[in-house]
């Protein structure tokens, strides 16, 4: 029997053999190349959604089973063992309770809250594009969604923004770099848990790991917004008073249990634990602040005689259904690869290049996770698609699970609202041409445009290819799996 055929790998109550394919070990690859080839002729066509990704890598798997050397039933069971493996099951876990906090917070009026207080600072060009930023920033971060934050801002920011004087093309990078903030640092956000959970880090140390990268970043991109931000013409004041009048001060309360489960997570208790208090929080809240509580959970029927499930709960749950399915299949690719032996070959070709340095190993990880990032244009598939990959090379070099999930998540955060053909930039695209819609003055501005001046993103792409080429930041894995520094490592 050969070495291949004899490898075998428990799981559970049964063990499988390591697989066969027709044509070697690389004909593994074929679902999740599928995959990949699938998603950038949706991106370039402009067709991409969520649910024809899913299609893409069920057609990818089912391709792949025509390959299989192996009985067909070790080929399942292999899928079946790829989706039960744990990393899949505390993501999707941890999206659910994030969907429905983030959606919690929306129903209280955070948005409004947080749009109101950048209205009332007054000011104008420059300074406003600033306080966009710093305002998209925070409300990213609270409630742990890029995509979320652009369509908000865009459409009540932004033009506040134009009539306030704000350069139209600076104004809409400034939102799009807030969303690149709170998808990189945010506890609850789906990029954060995706890169800690597949590296095998905990969220809050990942989180206060990434800080130092995400501020300096932040840092100059604020001084840019201020110093390229003006230069617009300023509008009527009577169109500013009717953007005033539909927000309110009121949902500024939602920040208290943001920073209650920002406190929590941080402090070391569980992501879940954190969530759970901090949705507890927003009920009450809500409840004092006379809002519906049919906006947290409504169950009825409607005129059909059929059973209906509302409100912000089920909302945040749903939201995440595609993304939780999509994760399974692409789990259920990449264990395919692993089961081959491919991966061994992929890590061992890199390696060979890295030849043990490990400026070289973290400059690999930074390719791979961008080169992906270019074609997969929803942020998270990219770097579930990158996640074993980047999983293999730093295991291999010792690299800790924080420092490897920082370069997973800061990479695909920045380009999921950099490129002008990745879904954040095309949502604040569609987003803006609402707002042009429903006022005249509104100008649309491109994605080609806007491409050059999404500054945070950019500074974290510069932030970490200097932390990869020089060392900065970088921490091994001890032997109870604490962060050594390289000059400890023995």
């Amino acid at each position: 029997m050969s070495e291949q055929n004899s490898f075998t790998e428990a799981t559970g109550d049964r063990e499988v053999k390591r697989l066969d394919f027709r044509g070697g070990v690389f004909s593994a690859t074929i679902p999740l190349v599928f995959f990949i080839i699938w998603a950038i002729t949706l991106s370039l066509t402009n067709l991409v959604t969520e649910q024809a990704l899913i299609l893409g890598i069920v057609i990818g798997i089912g391709i792949g089973l025509f390959f299989a050397k192996s009985k067909w039933a070790d080929y399942a069971q292999a899928l079946i063992n790829g989706m039960a493996q744990p990393v899949g099951i505390v993501a999707i876990i941890a999206w659910f309770w994030a969907g429905m906090f983030a959606t919690l917070l929306s129903a209280g009026g955070l948005v409004d809250g947080l749009i109101w207080f950048g209205f009332q600072t007054g000011l104008e060009g420059g300074a406003y594009v600033a306080i966009t930023f710093l305002l998209a920033s925070l409300f990213s971060t609270a409630v742990g969604t890029g995509y979320g934050t652009v369509a908000t801002f865009g459409l009540l920011m932004y033009p506040a923004g134009i009539v306030l004087g704000a350069d139209p093309v600076i104004l809409l990078a400034a939102i799009l770099s807030g969303a690149v903030f709170g998808d990189n640092l945010a506890p609850v956000s789906d990029t954060t848990i995706v890169s800690a959970t597949t590296q095998d880090a905990d969220v809050p140390g990942v989180v206060r790991s990434r800080f130092k990268y995400s501020v300096a970043a932040a840092i100059p991109a604020v001084l840019l917004f201020f110093l390229t931000g003006g230069g617009g013409d300023m509008g009527d004041a009577a169109l500013i008073n009717q953007l005033e009048n539909e927000v309110t001060a009121s949902g500024l309360l939602m920040l208290v249990p943001f920073a209650l489960v920002l406190y929590l997570a941080l402090s070391g208790q569980h992501l879940i634990t954190s969530l759970t208090w901090g949705i507890l929080a927003v009920i009450v809240f809500i409840l004092f602040m006379d809002v519906p509580l049919t906006e947290v959970l409504h169950i009825y029927q409607n005129d059909a005689g059929d059973a209906v499930i509302e409100g912000a709960l089920i909302e945040g749950i749903s939201g995440y259904f595609n993304m939780a399915i999509l994760i399974l299949f692409i789990m259920a690719a990449a264990y395919l690869m692993e089961a081959a032996g491919t991966m061994d070959r992929i890590k061992d070709f890199f390696l060979g290049i890295i030849n043990n340095v490990a400026r070289r190993a973290e400059l690999t990880m930074f390719g791979i996770v961008a080169f992906l990032n270019m074609f997969i244009t929803i942020n998270t598939a990219a770097e579930i698609a990158a996640a074993p990959f980047v999983r293999k090379i730093g295991e291999e070099m010792n690299i800790h699970p924080y420092r490897r999930a920082n370069f997973l998540d800061t990479v695909t955060s920045a380009l999921g609202y950099i490129f002008p053909w990745s879904a954040g930039v095309l949502i604040a695209w569609t987003t803006i041409q609402s707002a042009a819609d429903r006022y005249d003055f509104v100008p649309v501005v491109s994605p080609v445009e806007v491409f050059p001046f999404v500054f945070q993103g950019w500074g974290l792409l510069i932030v970490m290819f200097v932390a990869a080429w020089t060392g900065w930041g970088l921490r091994y894995k001890g032997k109870h799996g604490e962060e050594v520094k390289p000059e400890h490592r023995k």
